[in-house]
């Protein structure tokens, strides 16, 4: 199962490469592309979160932390956008530099 997190993961970063691409060059995203990146990260995301309370003794936590921390910032910027407001560029790379940090330790744990 952790493969099909790490995969999921993946799509979701790739779909968010995209956004974030046409938001820094202020190109207009389609919503199907946003509601695609938040599916496939939450999909993963429970799926981290039940592989963690399955094997406490893996030490999959600190990925799981980073992963939520990075969905409570595409939480905030998507409510946000929802409003009709801007977030600021440095809460996307944020966002991004978080996730890819999770991804990154849940790789490393897991090779």
């Amino acid at each position: 199962m952790l493969y099909l997190t790490i995969c999921l993961f993946a799509v979701a970063a790739v779909i968010g490469l995209l956004i974030l691409k046409n938001w820094l060059t202020s190109a207009n995203t389609p919503r199907s592309v946003v509601y695609a990146h938040g599916i496939f990260a939450a999909v993963a995301l429970v799926l981290l979160l039940v592989q963690v309370l399955r094997n406490p003794e893996r030490n999959l936590k600190i990925s799981l932390v980073l992963f939520v921390l990075a969905a409570l910032g595409g939480f905030y910027m998507f409510f946000r956008d929802l409003k009709g407001k801007f977030s600021p560029t440095w809460l996307a790379v944020g966002h991004a530099l978080i996730a890819v940090a999770g991804f990154v330790f849940l790789v490393l744990l897991v090779i």
